[in-house]
């Protein structure tokens, strides 16, 4: 308990930071009802990492709970509901303590909790408890869902401190001068983006360094480069470098007690607004409604019955009466009218919106960090309901309970609609965090349960211990498991019937032969669980291209957003979405780094080269007897730094022993972090300038400085421990962390005096130029011979390529990476960072937290309501973005799909011409039958074909032998692919003579050949 377990909270870690986990800790909370909402609150602050979740509930398991409460079985009816489950939820996280309390909430039972939640609670338990909880400083948190709507209220009482509002990594700005005047004026060399920010701090300052110690330093901002400070006239003279970063400001917040708020929330309209921009009036309109739904159950003693127009009309007096109390002039009727009809459902896609919302609360709450809800938030998804055709019929149906473990959903929806969503065929691509909500909200509404229905997940990789502080369906000892296999067991816990396939593979042209023309059209949707762009654009692609919806879903850290993509209503997720990372540029890597994102990029690049791609170039050379020739395809520089590397492995450079290995990492350490360093001042020199008479090393160019190897500085003998045993690793010796022999092997290792090169030439001669190519072609021209005939061809030992693990702290990658960087950064004066940010930025790692990710699924799953009961209306259907840290939850209706014309008619991304390519004998049609079938179906005359970026045909006589060629055999020849067996379906791109010359988007041709 006194230590933070990296391993397992890694990516949590980089959300709230290792101040805001120790206070959560600390923090021992109570959940209060133990149905769909109550469980999924728990588990997430349960997987978030507080001291102990004590879960209560006075009642009994019932069918209708198993509709989303998903640790409950049918072998728990009859028993209590918080003991049920408590087993489960005590696996989540072992290092949380887990307990279940089946009494009423006393006020002596209450006080040993930080933060108590109140679930399925009725208004009089809410104003006593909340009450209790606002006199004694305890954080008090109402969650509540009604069918298709739900509530949430927090009072963390009179004086609650936030240590920093947003959770975002404070901005850092790279320093170009420092004026020694009053005030000071400091440039930077980018704009800074500080507008907001009131103070900073100084690293790394150069000359003058009382700014290094001077703690934060007020600033105002002057404009986009510069901004003011202190009185620097008494400071040394600033030389170079630094970096100034933002300080955090914390914030106080004051509640107020239920009971007022209630009341005031009304009056003051004191109430958060989630943004819709189809629903902005509606949240006093459901405010006024659950109230009156409390009155309701106040004299009823049970929640409106399912589609009752009698309770509904009941409902609407009651809300009335209040509106009416409360001074307000509107309220909508009938909104109040359909959560009457709806209330009695309790649904697993809203419980898991909410409750990943609520449970964000609590770890505000409980750590301190990000922005409170302040203090009432309401949400609906009543959209989800029949559209409004149907709506009436709907609504008045009998939803009566039939005994089974859907009776939570059939109240709101109807007995039809569950068979319907039981015939489902879905395919979930991704089981990680995403994916496993998903999968257990698939198992709870039954998507795929019924006759006909069934669910393919496909993942290709394995169990970490990273995975599991999130994606909650895996446990310690799934480790090294197959993800989809594992989430596909979990599913059919919670749900025996469901249907359910798990698959290894990964989604991209490779496994065309599994997800085809065949596999595509028995789907009736697609939900995507991805962590790459790339692959999110390619699965669009085949969704657009076989017709699919597509429910897509994103997270990071707090922030979180939601895609529907629904065929010829919506446009898709497409390749015009922004995606991917930009690339540093080679020489800024090589020459000129200025942030420690560059160092950090260049140690993993050392890395890849020096422990992976060295290793697998010997080992292709000696099993490939055409390596050789094929490495004379990658052009002459990049041959003759790999034939470099393969002799320099297989001769001098290998080591026998492991005192070779230190040898080799203290030599390697002078090369990188002296010799280059002295060599590229010896090309430029410090003061050195431009054709332009400018300092050439200026602005984002920071002057670089020789490092001196010190036995002494634990970063030094960092990188030689990790650089020797990484390069033990590949050759097979058995390497140490003992400093001591590591130490006393440095002392026989024998470093080579630097001997500069001739300087670096801007203008070189066409003779110089020619020259060096012949040296290089000489050179070349002896590594051939000498490879091609060395004895070690056919015999070399194979080397043991490394593939860069982030996660693992004992195999010196990671302490590689740091070291590495560390030392570089150094080298240009950049403020060096400790392995936890390096991990973070070399290991490209997505900061992600269980409560997001629940509410992300939950939204995705409200989306798939209305894909299964066929809406095609545009207003109905929700994209969505939020941030759980600043209480931004914005929900907005899709684009359309852009429509473009072409010979007169419309068209969209959807439409494309779908040609059975077999003719009625049994054989493929030529491409001149295509053509002519072409013009005849849709009177477009074909220009240009291509099938992908190849031209299978261009008209006029180059082609048209081409025209009695059948189509696949064209599209072999062109491509030199022997068959496209893999392929039911080849996507041609034609160009028409109908087309604008501007024109940009044409309808492809889908040619079903087989």
């Amino acid at each position: 308990m006194d230590e933070l377990d990296e391993g397992f909270y890694s990516r949590q870690l980089y959300v709230l930071g290792h101040d805001a986990m120790r206070r959560m800790k600390e923090a021992n909370v109570l959940v209060a009802g133990m149905r769909g909402l109550g469980v999924e609150i728990a588990k997430n602050v349960i997987l978030a990492g507080v001291r102990s979740v004590t879960v209560q509930d006075e009642g009994v398991t019932e069918w209708c709970d198993l509709a989303s409460q998903f640790y409950l079985r049918e072998s728990h009816l009859g028993q209590n509901r918080s003991v049920c489950c408590c087993p489960q939820l005590s696996q989540l996280n072992s290092y949380v303590r887990v307990h279940s309390h089946c009494g009423p909430l006393e006020e002596n039972f209450l006080f040993g909790f930080q933060v108590v939640v109140l679930t399925n609670s009725t208004l009089l338990e809410q104003q006593r408890v909340g009450t209790f909880c606002h006199s004694h400083n305890i954080k008090f948190i109402v969650a509540d869902t009604k069918g298709l709507c739900g509530q949430l209220f927090c009072d963390f009482g009179e004086d609650f401190t936030v240590t920093d509002c947003n959770g975002e990594p404070p901005i850092t700005a790279m320093i170009d001068k420092i004026t020694k005047e009053n005030p000071g004026i400091v440039t930077c060399v980018e704009e800074h983006n500080l507008r907001g920010v009131s103070s900073v701090t100084f690293s790394g300052v150069f000359g003058m360094v009382e700014l290094n110690s001077n703690g934060p330093v007020a600033i105002q901002v002057l404009n986009g480069f510069s901004f003011s400070i202190c009185d620097t006239s008494g400071f040394h003279e600033y030389e170079r470098g630094g970096v100034v970063t933002e300080v955090k400001d914390s914030a106080t917040f004051a509640f107020k007690p239920l009971d007022v708020a209630i009341k005031e929330a009304l009056v003051n309209g004191d109430m958060f607004v989630m943004k819709d921009n189809a629903k902005m009036q509606e949240h006093q309109t459901l405010h006024l409604a659950f109230q009156a739904l409390h009155e309701f159950v106040k004299d009823t003693r049970r929640l409106p019955a399912a589609g009752s127009k009698v309770d509904a009309d009941k409902l609407v007096t009651l809300a009335t009466r209040l509106k009416v109390a409360s001074g307000l002039d509107e309220m909508d009727e009938n909104m109040v009218r359909k959560l009457a009809m709806v209330a009695r459902g309790d649904l697993a896609p809203v419980n898991a919106f909410i409750g990943g919302l609520a449970a964000q609360e609590v770890i505000k709450a409980c750590s301190g960090k990000f922005t409170p809800l302040h203090q009432w938030m309401y949400f609906h998804a009543l959209e989800c309901l029949p559209e409004a055709a149907k709506v009436e019929e709907q609504l008045l149906a009998m939803r009566a309970s039939r005994g089974c473990r859907y009776d939570g959903q059939i109240a709101v929806f109807g007995s039809d609609f569950q068979e319907k969503l039981g015939k489902q065929r879905y395919f979930l691509v991704g089981a990680g965090a995403i994916g496993c909500e998903l999968l257990k909200n698939f198992a709870l509404i039954g998507l795929g349960a019924g006759e006909g229905g069934h669910i393919t997940v496909t993942d290709m990789d394995s169990i970490e211990k990273s995975n599991l502080n999130r994606q909650f369906l895996f446990k310690p000892q799934d480790i090294g498991r197959q993800k989809a296999n594992v989430a596909a067991e979990a599913a059919r816990q919670m749900n025996p019937d469901m249907n359910i396939t798990a698959h290894q593979n990964r989604l991209g042209t490779e496994s065309e032969s599994v997800y085809g023309h065949s596999f595509f059209r028995n789907l009736d949707g697609v939900a995507a669980a991805l962590d790459n762009y790339e692959a999110r654009v390619y699965l669009d692609g085949c969704c657009v291209a076989y017709k699919k919806p597509m429910l897509e879903g994103g997270t990071l850290g707090t922030k979180g957003s939601t895609v529907v993509v629904v065929p010829h209503v919506t446009e898709s997720y497409g390749p015009t979405s922004s995606g991917g990372e930009h690339a540093i540029p080679l020489c800024t890597l090589k020459n000129f780094p200025h942030r420690i994102e560059h160092t950090l990029q260049w140690a993993r690049d050392q890395f890849e080269g020096l422990f992976k791609h060295s290793a697998e170039n010997v080992n292709q050379y000696s099993s490939d007897s055409g390596f050789l020739s094929h490495t004379m395809e990658r052009g002459p520089a990049e041959e003759l730094e790999v034939l470099e590397s393969i002799s320099s492995s297989l001769g001098e450079q290998r080591p026998r022993s492991w005192p070779d290995c230190v040898s080799w990492a203290r030599r390697r350490w002078e090369t990188l972090y002296n010799n280059d360093i002295r060599q590229l001042l010896h090309c430029f020199p410090p003061d050195s300038v431009t054709s332009s008479g400018l300092p050439f090393w200026m602005d984002m160019k920071r002057c670089p400085h020789p490092l001196t190897f010190d036995p002494n500085n634990t970063t030094h003998m960092d990188y030689v421990v990790a650089a020797a045993n990484l390069y033990g690793q590949i050759y097979g010796i058995e390497g140490t962390r003992d400093c001591a022999a590591i130490r006393a092997a440095l002392e026989e290792v024998h470093v080579p005096e630097f001997t500069p090169k001739s300087s670096v030439k801007i203008h070189v001669t066409d003779e110089e130029m020619k020259g060096e190519e012949a040296k290089d072609v000489a050179r070349l021209n002896e590594l051939r011979e000498k490879l091609a005939s060395g004895p070690v061809r056919g015999h070399a030992p194979r080397m043991q390529p490394l593939e860069f693990e982030k996660d693992d702290d004992s195999n010196f990658h990671m302490d590689y990476i740091v070291a590495a960087s560390n030392l570089r950064a150094e080298n240009y004066d950049i403020p060096t960072t400790d392995k936890h940010k390096s991990k973070l930025i070399a290991g490209r790692i997505m900061p992600a937290i269980a409560t997001t990710t629940a509410a992300i699924a939950g939204l995705m799953c409200l989306e798939l309501y209305k894909l299964v009961q066929g809406h095609r209306r545009i207003e109905s259907y929700r994209s969505s973005f939020l941030n759980l840290a600043i209480q931004t939850y914005s929900l907005f209706i899709p684009s359309k799909p852009r429509l473009f014309t072409l010979a007169g008619k419309e068209y969209s991304l959807w439409d494309d011409f779908l040609v059975q390519g077999k003719r009625g004998d049994g054989e493929e049609m030529t491409l001149g039958e295509l053509l002519k079938h072409i013009k005849e179906t849709y009177n477009l005359e074909i220009t240009g074909l291509f099938y992908g970026p190849a031209l299978l045909y261009s008209a006029g006589p180059c082609h048209s032998n081409r025209l009695q060629q059948k189509v696949s055999d064209v599209v072999c020849s062109v491509t030199k692919m022997k068959s496209p067996e893999h392929q039911d379906v080849l996507q041609l791109t034609p160009s028409f003579a109908e087309e604008d010359e501007h024109h940009e988007d044409v309808p492809f041709i889908r040619y079903l050949w087989k």
